[in-house]
């Protein structure tokens, strides 16, 4: 079998770019012009059926927003540079769920609408710190669901003497606690519970000190977002970040479709490591070579090898057409098999239809 590792695309630079001498161009350089060409270039030019992976991550009770992470342990770890794109279908405890990416869609129908309401004390002109319970169970959901209160989205408001408005937003440290602090200003604590500022989202307990005491007889409001927490229907991707509704009550296994970014070459720590698909090796030398002579701003060379690089870039890419051509284009008139039919049980028996 024909040698494809890494010192076989390192052989194969040296001789398009004339470089056979280390003086000329360095292992470690060769391996820079590799990896480049392999993770940032390659993907953007063929979206490969290989490349295309399921990708499984696992809820946490009470969190609704999930982005990459820089957990190694973790599914999401530096889940915005491994992987490109996301794709339907979506399972969400292995039931298809709705797939969204545009926000006023998703929003519309899992509105994030804040409950204003006194905390039910005044302000004396010197009282600064004030303590109580919201009632987040206005939430009118099934008795089945628990109503919580949602992250990142809690403020305590009230006017001092001055006039001057007074606000404690909330910095989430648990999946049931938040610190609250100045907004523009930085939390006591990422980790600890500051117990002279906190709100719990799930009894909607709290105690809230401001910077200077609200003013004789102003009231003090809390405006939050109540939700409501069972099994998610629906996950909305932007900025980065998964978003589930309704918010996770438990863990749950996501699973959903990606495509990955190639895998990089480790250079000396592994010289016998190969591309994901053996093929792709001379279409990764030819890659690389190009990118050498346009830092040397050897143009004439660029064009030289381009018919030979676009040639390999037409081979590789045949085994995905070749796969794709077996499966029938959708339409709205199709009927998929399955008794949930086109788009699963979660569309139209209740909660995240679109």
């Amino acid at each position: 079998m024909s040698n494809s590792s890494l010192v076989a695309i390192r052989t194969k630079v040296r001789r398009l770019t004339r470089s056979l001498s280390t003086s000329q161009l360095t292992d470690a350089q060769i391996d820079e012009y590799v990896n480049t060409f392999v993770l940032y270039d390659f993907p953007e030019h063929l979206r490969l059926f290989n490349l295309r992976k399921t990708f499984t991550f696992y809820t946490e009770p009470y969190i609704d927003v999930y982005e990459t992470s820089t957990d190694v342990t973790s599914p999401l770890y530096n889940f915005k540079n491994k992987y490109i794109t996301v794709h339907p279908p979506i399972y969400i405890a292995g039931v298809q769920s709705v797939f969204a990416e545009s926000r006023d869609q998703f929003f519309s129908i899992y509105p994030m609408i804040t409950s204003i309401a006194s905390i039910g004390t005044n302000g004396d002109g010197a009282t600064t710190a004030f303590s109580g319970t919201i009632n987040q169970l206005q939430v009118g959901s099934p008795s089945s669901q628990q109503a919580i209160i949602l992250r990142n989205d809690v403020l305590f408001s009230s006017i001092d003497a001055s006039g001057v408005g007074l606000g404690m937003i909330d910095y989430p440290i648990s999946s049931t606690l938040g610190n609250l602090y100045v907004p523009g200003g930085d939390p006591t604590s990422t980790t600890v519970q500051d117990v002279n500022n906190y709100i719990n989202y799930t009894t909607g307990q709290f105690v809230v000190t401001f910077t200077a005491a609200p003013a004789s007889g102003e009231q003090i409001f809390s405006q939050t977002v109540p939700q409501a927490a069972t099994l998610p229907a629906s996950m909305l991707f932007f900025d980065g970040k998964f978003t589930l509704r309704p918010i996770p009550d438990k863990v749950y296994k996501v699973d959903m479709e990606v495509y990955a970014q190639p895998t990089e070459f480790l250079g000396d720590e592994d010289l016998t490591q190969e591309p994901h698909l053996s093929e792709w090796w001379q279409y990764i030398a030819y890659g690389a070579s190009k990118k050498v002579f346009e830092d040397r701003m050897d143009l004439e060379s660029v064009q030289m090898i381009m018919p030979e690089f676009k040639k390999q870039e037409v081979l590789i890419l045949r085994r995905t057409i070749v796969q794709q051509t077996s499966q029938r284009t959708q339409t709205i008139y199709e009927q998929n098999t399955g008794a949930a039919g086109a788009y699963g049980p979660g569309l139209f028996s209740g909660g995240g239809q679109f």
